[in-house]
């Protein structure tokens, strides 16, 4: 289904959901039911969702960036997004939106800067050869982070 900005009030939950963790997820799937704000996430395959008013799943075509330019497209000041991906992050931003990885790293706009800057560096590392790894297993520590910037997130904007 698509969607339309003009089908909500408020704020709004946005999910780079086709490398978001299943336990994460989850924590979102609670959150969206508990503070009744849209929860939308937009991936290239089909997502399993519970179904509820304040929860849904976008399915956009394959390519490179698609879902990510979706989520940009969509997005409005005051929006979360849940991603790991630190180019879309900066687009969120520069539109306005908050962003959040899910391991509750919080990008902003006085750090997003360096986050891409690391990012190319480590891209220029990896495509002369050097391996770095993938990151760690993501930890208990990592998802209570990042259930406590969402909840810090979802009181701010509950209390508009």
């Amino acid at each position: 289904m698509a969607i339309d900005r003009d089908d909500k009030d408020g704020p709004r939950i946005w999910v780079d959901a086709d490398a978001c963790p299943v336990v994460i997820r989850e924590i979102l799937f609670k959150a969206a039911e508990r503070t009744r704000i849209l929860l939308t996430l937009v991936a290239n395959r089909a997502i399993q969702v519970p179904r509820s008013p304040y929860i849904r799943q976008q399915q956009v075509g394959s390519g490179f960036d698609v879902a990510d330019d979706e989520i940009v497209r969509l997005v409005s000041v005051g929006d979360l997004v849940i991603t790991s991906d630190i180019p879309l992050a900066a687009e969120v931003i520069e539109k306005g939106g908050e962003a959040i990885s899910p391991r509750g790293e919080c990008f902003t706009p006085e750090n997003i800067r360096g986050r891409l800057n690391m990012r190319d560096f480590m891209e220029t590392m990896r495509s002369s050869g050097i391996q770095s790894g993938g990151p760690p297993p993501l930890s208990k520590a990592d998802r209570q982070t990042f259930a406590n910037h969402l909840d810090r997130y979802l009181a701010r904007v509950s209390n508009r």
